[in-house]
């Protein structure tokens, strides 16, 4: 057995070529480029019992060979594809168990060999050249071709980095050095992943946080790196459905995954704020977070503020031409969202996290005094709690900042407590996620009451000026039976919550 680590990069055919030919590439190489053509074919069950259980089995021909490969487990991390894989020759286009337990791999139930066939085809040149960067050997390749599953077709054209040798950061950086030359997007999907969506028909899922299980990890610094993974795997994933607006709930998953980010950056700086590399990373993903937040303003002002009293008021014609002008708004808010998830920038921000989390700062030497993990969860609990209570304190004469003020306090507390959550008693993680949820949510319902006054603000002329005061007077009335509400939650909340105590 054998353990794949190669970073995925999509690029357009036309960048392909323009690479081919770069200098860089003939001053990195240490052997010939040559060219062979790949064709796989991919097996599984008309169930995907083996997808599954993330695996894939496939026979893959270069020239006259035939290869039989079962790949499993591993994980992805920034595009960084780490998987077992079991290889080993084979007469011809058939399987060949007995190999396929030969070479170590897990013996396949016979119920699903009964049933696996062949489901899709990839099929693709691949240019291949042997690099030496930083230190390490990387085999870059650079695949053209197409995926078949029936008569459904999807094109390739990307480029792999495999480590051959050396230290992982070493791909990260040099992908960002073809980054400087052409346009490339980090791919955490694999072709064989691709193939599986092509054949089921089925575009990419819209993907939620996970629970982590931090039992596993022996300390801090390995459980935070999970963390961090986990929020760029839970980003990545629905950047595309977001992009191309196949649903709303991927823009909104992607939001989350970038508040979770924010607030484990912002434990590692707890745990160790020394560091320029995290400092420029935090500041970056706090710009994409206002980008997305204002896009999000005007999404809640369209559907949730002026919806109803749209509803309600259906006499007033103004209240058109207000919900006209805040759709254009909100259209321009959806297009720099849009502009900036499929930037070069964006894609750098990906890279630099990969450099950075196979970097030197991972590696320095734990303080004497260095905490137990949980020992460092209820440190972390206790200090966002505190700052909830405090904000808390004065909650009856609060005005829209201090709610504000007390929103994110709760919304660092609640991230927090879902992280760490495998580290605590279920009943008691599941009770105050619960109640901090609750109330969270009426605050985020006054945190758009106040938010819909100052887009109101923006919106108004002396035209839609009457208009305009109606809408306020309405979201008043919403505002009044809010912060009854949110009194009731904070009384429950401040009586029974404890694991952050």
């Amino acid at each position: 057995m054998s353990v794949e680590k190669e970073l995925k990069l999509c690029i357009a055919p036309e960048h392909l070529n323009r690479l081919k030919r770069h200098p860089l590439l003939k001053s990195l190489a240490i052997t010939r480029a040559t060219t062979r053509r790949l064709h796989n074919v991919y097996y599984d069950t008309p169930d995907l019992d083996l997808h599954r259980r993330a695996m894939a089995l496939r026979l893959r021909r270069i020239g006259r060979q035939w290869l039989q490969t079962l790949k499993g487990g591993g994980e992805v991390q920034a595009g960084l594809h780490q998987r077992n894989e079991w290889e080993t020759p084979v007469a011809g286009e058939a399987l060949d168990f007995k190999a396929l337990e030969a070479s170590g791999s897990k013996r396949l139930p016979g119920a699903v060999r009964k049933k696996l066939c062949a489901l899709f085809v990839t099929d693709f040149s691949r240019t291949s050249r042997m690099l030496a960067f930083g230190g390490a050997e990387i085999e870059l390749s650079m695949d053209s071709g197409e995926i078949r599953a029936g008569r459904s077709t999807q094109s390739i054209s990307e480029l792999e980095l495999e480590l051959k040798s050396g230290e992982p950061l070493q791909l990260f950086r040099l992908a960002l050095a073809l980054l400087d030359i052409v346009p490339l997007e980090v791919e955490p999907v694999s072709k064989a992943e691709h193939g599986y969506r092509l054949y089921a028909k089925t575009k990419s899922a819209i993907a939620k946080a996970h629970e982590l299980d931090l039992t596993k990890c022996q300390d801090v610094p390995a459980a935070l790196q999970g963390m961090i993974w986990s929020c760029l795997l839970h980003l990545q994933a629905n950047v595309p459905g977001a992009v191309h607006k196949l649903d709303n709930e991927y823009l909104h998953q992607v939001r989350v995954a970038l508040r979770r980010l924010r607030v484990v950056l912002g434990m590692v700086s707890i745990f160790r704020d020394d560091d320029a590399g995290l400092a420029a990373l935090r500041e970056e993903v706090a710009a994409l977070c206002v980008e997305l937040g204002r896009s999000r303003e005007w999404d809640v002002f369209v559907t949730q503020t002026l919806a109803p009293v749209r509803t309600y008021l259906p006499e007033y014609r103004g209240l058109g031409d207000v919900l006209r002008a805040s759709k254009q708004l909100r259209e321009q808010h959806h297009a720099r969202v849009q502009q900036a998830l499929q930037s070069q920038d964006f894609q750098r921000l990906l890279l630099r996290f990969g450099v950075w989390m196979n970097g030197s700062y991972w590696h320095k030497q734990p303080a004497d005094n260095v905490l137990s993990l949980p020992e460092f969860s209820a440190q972390i609990l206790r200090k966002y709690g505190k700052q909830v209570i405090k904000r808390g304190r004065k909650i009856v004469a609060a005005d829209a900042s201090q709610l504000h003020a007390l929103r994110i306090a709760c919304k660092k507390l609640r991230y927090s407590l879902g992280l760490f959550s495998s580290l605590y008693a279920r009943v008691e993680v599941r009770r105050d996620l619960s109640m901090l949820t609750a109330l969270q949510d009426i605050l985020g319902a006054l945190n758009d009451i106040a938010v819909a006054h100052r887009l109101l603000d923006e919106l108004d002329t002396g035209v839609q000026h009457k208009m305009i005061a109606i809408i306020r007077g309405w979201i008043e009335h919403d505002f009044s039976s809010q912060t009854a509400r949110l009194r009731k939650a904070w009384r429950k909340f401040h009586t029974h919550s404890t694991l952050w105590k």
